[in-house]
């Protein structure tokens, strides 16, 4: 297969080096062009100046962008020069609506869509080891398994087109129920004296213990917040669900909660650095 990455943000420039090293990357693209062309040197791959031309080389396309609009912006970018049979894979996390918007405008060329959020940070698109929670087609899936499997330890498929972004989104709420418990946890512990690496070490080996706590504990009871996950992006994300969580009448108390915080933090300034900012609240609610 011949793959194309649309998108070279902090997740997506991982995930296009795992791809390239299988061997399936043709080319990139991104807004910023100088970003195109510095990574498709590196990798020996085309730097492509437009969405529309990386579609026409190409039989699997791979998304990942920001907000809902950019994904409807490229998908219909693409719709223009895309070939029947082609496959577009979003990996970026919207809302469902949106999913079946794009999979639309593509079903009209005869393409097909696959929605597919993933789960990991950085970290798990550094090291191909990604969760992928995948909305559309499972045999359509099936022929694109071996390309997403270079960028995954998981895939997993949901159902129907906006399945995948709906368990994003439970994943999300998730996230935001974890940063809010470990960051006023051991703002606790730090409140009370404890040498905070040994609580970290013998927590994260219990029945409490998870990956935030040991990945994230460390660097944010030392006020260091370089983003893993963008604390603005998180918001974003929480914002979708939140909508979503109207629609069905679902409870959204922590979303909630969750949403005002970031709010502030952002307020503050603190948008561009990782969730674990959310660390700065407790810490002063704690002294």
């Amino acid at each position: 297969m011949k793959a194309g990455m649309i998108g070279l943000g902090a997740m997506g420039i991982g995930m296009a080096r795992n791809i390239a090293k299988a061997g399936y990357l043709t080319g990139v693209y991104n807004r910023t062009a100088a970003k195109t062309q510095s990574l498709a040197e590196e990798l020996g791959v085309i730097a492509f100046d437009q969405p529309e031309d990386l579609a026409a080389n190409v039989n699997i396309v791979l998304i990942c962008v920001s907000a809902d609009q950019d994904v409807l912006a490229m998908v219909e970018a693409i719709a223009n020069t895309i070939k029947p049979g082609t496959i577009v894979v979003d990996m970026s996390t919207v809302s469902s609506d949106t999913a079946k918007q794009a999979a639309a405008i593509l079903a009209q060329k005869h393409a097909a869509f696959l929605d597919a959020p993933v789960s990991g940070g950085v970290e798990g698109a550094k090291n191909g080891t990604l969760a992928m929670m995948v909305g559309g087609s499972s045999a359509v899936l099936e022929k694109a398994r071996p390309v997403l499997e270079t960028m995954t330890r998981c895939i997993m498929h949901m159902g129907a087109t906006g399945s995948g972004q709906a368990t994003k989104a439970v994943n999300q709420i998730m996230g935001a129920g974890i940063n809010q418990a470990v960051t006023e946890a051991l703002a606790f512990a730090q409140a009370q004296g404890l040498p905070m690496e040994k609580v970290i070490e013998v927590i994260s080996g219990g029945a409490s213990g998870n990956w935030f706590l040991q990945h994230r504990g460390s660097t944010m009871t030392q006020g260091i917040f370089a983003p893993g996950f963008k604390l603005a992006l998180h918001h974003k994300d929480l914002l979708i669900c939140q909508s979503m969580a109207k629609q069905t009448g679902a409870s959204s108390t922590l979303v909630d909660m969750t949403i005002a915080d970031y709010e502030r933090l952002m307020a503050e300034g603190y948008g561009d650095e990782d969730i674990s900012a959310l660390y700065r609240l407790k810490a002063v609610d704690s002294d």
